[in-house]
């Protein structure tokens, strides 16, 4: 041990003068160009040629390549152990390194110990970077140690120290990253989150598994917020971490996913916004309705499904759930029956009344003036037929004012004019015989039509009523601006139930008033929808028979409602009869023509038809 510890002192001494390598080198170099040494044996074959031995070792190098520069400090450092610091951890290698140092400081220009002592540290660099990678740092920085002390410029051994240090720092970093997850500081503070210290990781070394694992776990969970904030309905926050997570990490399949979860969740809710919207429209609720869309407008990208319900809910507000010209026949439910169909009539404006010029004008058809109805409503295809009006009676035992009264008026053929007869009711046509199903109902007074009315309301849920007289007259014109729906003059084809040149009665009378060469083969009333409708689809508006409409009676329109509603007034006797009947004059049959008649009144002129709100 005494004799080891000498050896490194003297070799100490030595290298304490320069370099101790390179002077070695040097006389090793002048011995061989003398090709004398006092220091040769001939019991040491290997020195002989250590030139030769330098060549097989390190290739076709320079010699300044091969020479080293071993310099020893100027007091040796201790090894945590309390040795110095030129031990090997190796037992058999450290032994090795020690001879060589030994044999060195006898003979500080042996080659072939110089180059074997080279390769001896090779080995030991060779270790150090293998526990370096495998991060056993203690191990690694001991051989370093070994190896810079003996020869501080061997090669490699910066780029393993700069090594060792990058993977030093890594497993500081990645230390960090652990410690933040910990907290749940996945990526805030920015400076300090575990995103932070993933990131300083791969800026040093792209390829670290660990941190690339962290990268994921980090997009992983910031993927979850979006996904828990969709589920909240807080798709803004949603969207931003997203957008987050999309910058986390280079692939995008995790958000791509998540966007699609999102996405339903938007859809969702986009879809029950919707419901509520349709509900609302159904339900006439109409402020609801808009405000609900405010919600469905701030949730996003719902244009084309915003418009969409925009379109509905203002054709709610005309028409309800339907459409103009489209025929709507509500179940009775009590019986399974149908109610009548009516006829989806747009809303719009006209001019109600003649002009003083007309002619045929009566007063009571002025002042024309412009009424504007806002909303669509359905008006009955043809008028209430007999067997419909039997259905309300059958379901609740009504008896019309006929039938209390006993009596009705007919006409009478024989006699050529209207009289009354007794036991005559609804059952009944204008001769007072049994009448078919077919026809419109008569001997029916606007109370019967009342009631008609709120039964079938009641059997239906739905909101029917009589029509108004504005209403009717704008359904009876159907757009047009002439004396009758279809011209100023008498028709050119079959359109209604008039009284026409070539009608006969059964007894030969004819009209004394009538549309020249006008043949509709009835004299009394037809069956409905026996003839062409008018341009909106409604059959009988101008003859077959008139119809009692809602409004009271007024003697002329001076303060009349502009707005499509009925002109009601409370105790009123007299009510609105609008069309023509099957013995109306052609200027009866006119879209201006108004007649009025008691609320009691029942007879073989009059019928009706219904109107239902939408």
């Amino acid at each position: 041990m005494h004799t080891v510890s000498l050896t490194r002192y003297l070799l100490l001494c030595v290298l304490l003068s320069g370099s101790f390598l390179n002077q070695a080198l040097a006389q090793t170099g002048d011995e061989d160009q003398d090709g004398d040494s006092d220091t040769q044996s001939t019991s040491d074959p290997v020195e002989d040629s250590d030139a030769d031995r330098r060549v097989r070792r390190l290739g076709d190098v320079s010699r300044d390549e091969y020479q080293l520069d071993l310099s020893i400090p100027v007091a040796p450092a201790q090894s945590p152990a309390g040795g110095m610091e030129y031990d090997l951890p190796d037992p058999a290698q450290n032994e090795r390194l020690q001879a060589l140092l030994s044999k060195l400081a006898a003979r500080p220009g042996n080659s072939a110990a110089l180059a074997e002592l080279d390769d001896l540290l090779t080995t030991a660099l060779v270790e150090a970077i293998a526990h370096t990678e495998a991060w056993r740092f203690e191990e690694a920085t001991r051989l370093l140690g070994v190896v810079r002390n003996v020869n501080p410029r061997k090669q490699g051994l910066d780029s393993a120290y700069q090594r060792l240090g990058q993977l030093q720092e890594i497993e500081k970093w990645l230390e960090s990253a652990r410690s933040a997850r910990e907290q749940d500081s996945l990526i805030e503070p920015h400076d300090a989150s575990a995103l932070y210290y993933y990131r300083k990781v791969l800026e040093s070394d792209p390829a670290q598994a660990e941190a690339r694992a962290g990268l994921l776990v980090v997009q992983q969970s910031v993927v979850g917020y979006a996904i828990d904030a969709a589920s909240k309905l807080d798709f803004d926050t949603a969207e931003a971490w997203l957008e987050e997570a999309s910058g986390i990490r280079e692939p995008q399949d995790l958000v791509e996913e998540a966007r699609v979860k999102v996405a339903q969740y938007h859809a969702q809710q986009a879809q029950a916004i919707e419901q509520d919207i349709l509900a609302a429209i159904q339900a006439g609720n109409f402020e609801y309705a808009e405000f609900t869309m405010l919600g469905l407008i701030a949730l996003g990208d719902n244009e084309d499904r915003v418009v969409m319900l925009r379109e509905r809910l203002e054709r709610e507000k005309v028409y309800g759930q339907y459409r103009p010209g489209q025929v709507i026949q509500d179940r009775i439910s009590s019986s399974g029956g149908m109610a009548p169909r009516v006829v989806v009539v747009a809303a719009g404006s006209y001019l109600m009344g003649s002009q003083v010029k007309q002619r045929g004008r009566s007063d009571n058809e002025g002042p024309q003036h412009r009424v504007t109805i806002g909303r669509g409503f359905g008006l009955g295809l043809q008028e209430v037929t007999v067997d419909q009006f039997r259905a309300f009676i059958e379901a609740g035992g009504y008896q019309t004012e006929a039938e209390r009264d006993g009596r009705s008026t007919i006409w009478d053929e024989q006699a050529g004019r209207l009289t009354e007869r007794e036991r005559v009711n609804w059952r009944h046509d204008y001769e007072g015989n049994r009448a078919q199903g077919d026809l419109p109902v008569l001997h029916v007074s606007w109370n019967d039509a009342q009631a008609y009315v709120r039964w079938l309301s009641e059997a239906t849920g739905e909101p029917y009523r009589l029509p108004t007289e504005p209403e009717f007259e704008y359904a009876l014109r159907a757009g047009s601006t002439t004396l009758y729906w279809w011209g100023d003059s008498r028709p050119r084809e079959l359109v209604e139930n008039l009284t026409g040149e070539g009608d006969v009665s059964a007894s030969d009378r004819s009209w004394s008033t009538f549309f020249p060469a006008y043949d509709d083969g009835y004299w009394g009333p037809a069956p409905g929808a026996s003839f062409l409708p008018n341009p909106w689809g409604l059959h009988d508006m101008a003859s077959n028979v008139s119809e009692w409409v809602m409004d009271c009676w007024h003697e002329t329109y001076v303060r009349a409602p502009v707005d499509g509603s009925a002109w009601d007034n409370p105790g009123c006797t007299r009510r609105v009869v609008r069309g023509g009947y099957w013995a109306s004059s052609p200027v009866q049959a006119r879209s201006t023509s108004r007649l009025s008649a008691s609320a009691g009144y029942h007879g073989p002129t009059a019928g009706f038809r219904i109107a239902r709100d939408l």
